[in-house]
């Protein structure tokens, strides 16, 4: 059961320090985990106070290690119009928070002259507020500051090896109704392991001094694979943002929601990546991080013939995943066997903790006293900054004989039967004949040599045959489209029937997207929205059929942003995508022009 926690109560100001005259500018008083009243909000010298306040509540809850959270948060907003130049204080402002007096901070605004060609008090727009949908006009344009996609790397600065958390965030003061990644940003130099999640606008984030809905695209752990700078190039992205229409209709004013396409490309990230200190230790192998080793034997007696185990494990946090198996010193006299690795891992805060078993299975081939010789096990501590040695014991076995091995039992078993296989010579006339006539003269000998000719004649027509088929790529391709895309669409069609909507559409992206890519004979990062109309027309595709593989492509990509679902909608995606596929299998390639 969760236990019940309670965030920390606040009174903070939010306001801009630097505006033009003539500038409208939002000052918000904001309170958190309490319930407000009788707030008291100070005059600002040198400046027109034109609407307010605009109030907006937003409430959370959220579990950690079983322990729940609950949050919640009052916005009060006023709208100015700065009137004149010069440096004016923010006084406090003061509420009433769950019974007690709370008070704000002052600040300081500066008013500096307006731009050259703008007038004194004229009309400007308030800015958007994700709150207020008076301020989400369609008239007025998508700035770069009202959506975009930021990436986030834990650490300024790393070693090779040494895990970093990469976090891609979505920031918009519009509802989004389609988001779909036209161009993943690329990880050039890491190796990543990526997290489980499904993107949705759920939170509420405040970013230099404004509020936005977030949503985190993807977050991942990356490993850097060399030094120096390396740097995560930036992605690209085509996103529809609703607006409203506000038409007139004489007694009241109705808002139509209306849907603007903008192409939004996020940053890129660098980092520093130091390279591990030399002289590197015998016996380092890459591992970086912190951990722990232990081994043990299996059983305390051994016997010659009989398999007996070994265990290494390695536990701990850091690239545990990529660190290679120990080499144990085994005695010459024991027959070794492939280790077996198993790898259990997950990710805690911004790194990888988990546990790797290494089982080690020989067999001894003498009767004896043997040693098994120790092992040393190098990391790399980032927190000290130094190479960590840990040894593991060297193990002393005593081998006695056991069972006879199996190639000593088939040895005897052919010795017995030798003894058996010599019978008596018999005497007398066995009707002998004696025909001299050369093998070459006779009819047999020339039908087995035609045979031959023709059984090599045929294996020889079958692999050219072979041959020419596997340098077709394209055709192979083509042969094993409408295979692999209705194999996708089946698994689509059980989760589909199961009503599991998030597995429905991840399948059904993956089907379209693969089908497309084997039947274009184009590979998958190089598809895009934006180009499959005119490859699916080089290929023979009328303009309808284009249109509605790409509305199954919209229409899954939106569905995954807006998790309610019907039954009713995933069967008519279903059937639009099954009806798109088999119209292409009827169609049939465009000869291009020489």
């Amino acid at each position: 059961m969760a236990s019940l926690a309670f965030a920390q109560v606040s009174f903070t100001l939010i306001a801009p320090s630097r505006v033009a005259v003539g500038e409208r500018f939002p000052v918000t008083f904001q309170l958190k985990n309490a319930e407000g009243s009788s707030l008291k909000a100070p005059t600002i010298s040198g400046c027109k106070l034109l609407m307010g306040p605009s109030e907006s509540t937003s409430r959370s809850s959220y579990i950690v290690n079983g322990r729940m959270t609950s949050s919640s948060r009052h916005d009060y907003t006023y709208y100015y119009r700065a009137e004149a130049e010069g440096t004016y204080t923010i006084g406090e402002a003061s509420i009433i928070a769950d019974g007690k007096p709370m008070t704000t901070k002052s600040a300081t605004l500066t008013i500096v002259p307006a731009p050259s060609g703008a007038q004194s008090g004229s009309a400007q727009q308030a800015p958007v507020d994700i709150d207020d949908i008076n301020t989400q006009s369609a008239d007025r344009s998508v700035s770069s500051n009202d959506v975009f996609v930021k990436i986030y790397l834990s650490k300024a600065t790393a070693y090779e090896q040494e895990a970093i958390e990469c976090t891609i965030k979505l920031y918009t003061k519009y509802s989004i109704s389609s988001f779909f990644p036209t161009k993943q940003p690329s990880f050039d130099g890491f190796l990543i392991q990526e997290l489980d999640l499904q993107p949705a606008l759920n939170e509420i984030e405040q970013y230099n001094g404004q509020n936005y809905m977030t949503a985190i695209l993807k977050k991942c752990i990356i490993f850097p694979q060399k030094s120096g700078k390396l740097t995560i190039n930036s992605g690209n992205y085509d996103i529809k943002v609703v607006q409203y229409d506000n038409v007139n209709m004489g007694f009241f004013t109705v808002r139509n929601p209306q849907e603007r396409d903008i192409k939004v490309s996020s940053n890129s990230a660098s980092i520093n990546i130091k390279p591990l200190p030399f002289p590197q230790p015998d016996g380092f192998t890459g591992a970086v991080g912190k951990f722990n080793i232990d081994s043990r034997l299996v059983g305390n007696s051994f016997r010659t013939n009989e398999p007996a185990t070994l265990i290494y494990t390695i536990s701990g946090t850091g690239n545990i995943k990529y660190i290679k198996e120990p080499v144990i010193d085994f005695p010459s006299e024991f027959e070794q066997y492939t280790p077996k690795s198993d790898i259990v891992d997950n990710v805690v805060g911004g790194n990888v903790t988990g546990k790797m078993t290494i089982e080690y299975t020989f067999v001894p081939q003498s009767v004896g006293d043997f040693k098994i010789g120790s092992d040393d096990f190098v990391y790399f501590d980032v927190d000290k900054k130094e190479y960590v040695t840990i040894t593991t014991p060297a193990y002393n076995i005593k081998v006695v004989k056991g069972l006879t091995s199996a190639s000593t039992e088939t040895g005897k078993q052919n010795i017995a039967a030798k003894n058996t296989d010599i019978l008596h010579i018999h005497l007398g006339d066995k009707n002998l004949k004696s025909d001299h006539t050369p093998v070459i003269e006779r009819w047999w000998y020339w039908m087995i040599y035609v045979i031959i000719i023709m059984a090599f004649s045929g294996v020889l027509y079958v692999y050219s045959r072979n041959i020419k088929r596997s340098a077709d790529v394209t055709g192979l391709r083509l042969a094993k489209a409408n295979k692999v895309a209705q194999r996708c669409l089946k698994l689509s069609h059980k989760f589909m029937v199961e009503n599991n909507t998030d597995l429905f559409y991840e399948e059904m992206l993956k089907a379209i997207w693969g089908y497309l890519s084997d039947k274009l004979s184009i590979p998958a990062s190089q598809l895009s929205r934006d180009n499959i109309s005119s490859e699916l027309a080089k290929f023979g595709a009328p303009d309808n059929l284009s249109q509605s593989i790409i509305e199954v492509l919209d229409d899954c990509e939106m569905a995954r942003y807006a998790p309610v679902q019907t039954q009713g909608q995933t069967e008519a995606i279903y059937a639009k995508a099954t009806e798109a596929i088999n119209n292409m299998e009827n169609l049939k390639r465009k000869k291009s022009k020489v």
